[in-house]
């Protein structure tokens, strides 16, 4: 598997004495190559066992890396339950470089309060990076906070935003409950 990341970011996907590349290729049983000149990373099985899930796993995880989170927030892929989504800001507003920046505030939010809300709320981990922003957590949760992210995009109002999960997760959590006594 080959990927390339942005070289800003080939500091934390190495780690402090390379601790993050030893910790990926212990936990999950792969070879990370990681190439500095070009800021590309190879990884690949490191015995025929290796299971494939375990080398998409860690594509995940280093996709997270390089969208900005760390590496202890990115160590929830390893999680069955987690996934990353990936939304490009681009593909929802025009390429105006202003335009893009008043969205990207918008999502974060005055002293980063609309972000961190929104983790909240969704029980999500949330970057905002270069044209991107990223979600990290169960799938039905990091839905939820990607639609919202799309609201907040279209421009409605953050306290709408909030009502609509509340809602949402008030439900998710009663869906939840009855699923766990029909168990019982």
């Amino acid at each position: 598997m080959y990927l390339r990341i942005h070289e800003d970011r080939l500091g934390v996907l190495i780690g402090e004495g390379g601790r993050v590349v030893k910790d990926l290729e212990a936990r999950l049983g792969v070879k990370i190559t990681v190439n500095t000149v070009d800021s590309s990373v190879i990884v690949e099985p490191a015995s025929p066992s290796t299971p494939a899930t375990n080398i998409l796993k860690c594509q995940e995880i280093i996709k997270a890396i390089d969208h900005c989170f760390s590496y202890e927030r990115a160590s929830r892929l390893y999680d069955d339950d987690a996934v990353l989504i990936i939304v490009d800001l681009k593909d929802q507003v025009s390429s105006n470089e202003s335009h893009l920046q008043r969205i990207k505030g918008r999502i974060i939010g005055e002293e980063g309060k609309a972000r961190k809300n929104l983790e909240e709320i969704t029980g999500t981990y949330i970057s905002v990076c270069r044209d991107t922003v990223a979600i990290i957590g169960e799938y039905t949760r990091a839905e939820l906070a990607r639609q919202a992210i799309e609201m907040l995009v279209q421009g409605r109002q953050h306290s709408t935003v909030y009502k609509f999960l509340d809602k949402a997760i008030r439900e998710l959590k009663r869906k939840e409950l009855t699923d766990l006594w029909s168990k019982l």
